[in-house]
């Protein structure tokens, strides 16, 4: 089990390995399928798979309502993605999250990844349970410019 910090930022808690274990996910992940993925540019879970994805992540996105989101055919659901999925990257309310979870569990994903402003101690406790690492209340995104993008290297 890594060793997790558990703090308030200013959109509520955030649950979160250490930098070091974040950037060896990140080093690890070659699949990410974004739970509530949109096809709405001015929403967040539009644009953080769009940068993830420029960064040279395979996206799946997941999403009821299909279509195709960033090029790729949109799953309605985690079960219907028939490859190895690294991360679940989470943009749903907290209370759907348990559910997400157990579907991260059953699709065998490694992260599960609750975006900035979701934390779930249910959801959480079935990730850990099952050996996923549990991200809460931070964005994969923008973790990813700080630590590894632009953002390590002092912006531009």
């Amino acid at each position: 089990m890594s060793e997790h910090d558990d703090d308030e930022d200013e959109d509520g808690p955030v649950y979160s390995p250490s930098d070091d274990e974040l950037r060896r996910i990140y080093a690890d992940t070659r699949t990410i399928a974004v739970v509530g993925a949109s096809g709405n540019p001015s929403k967040a879970a539009y644009s953080i798979p769009r940068y993830l994805q420029s960064q040279g992540y395979r996206i799946i996105p997941v999403n009821p309502s299909g279509g195709t989101i960033h090029g790729e055919p949109a799953r309605a659901a985690l079960s219907e993605i028939d490859e190895p999925i690294d991360v679940v990257d989470v943009f749903r309310p907290a209370a759907e999250t348990p559910g997400v979870a157990r579907a991260a569990v059953a699709a065998g994903a490694k992260v599960l990844w609750l975006q900035e402003g979701i934390y779930n101690d249910e959801a959480r406790a079935i990730g850990e349970d099952a050996g996923l690492t549990v991200i809460m209340g931070k964005c994969m995104g923008a973790t990813h410019w700080t630590l590894i993008g632009e953002g390590s290297r002092g912006g531009v």
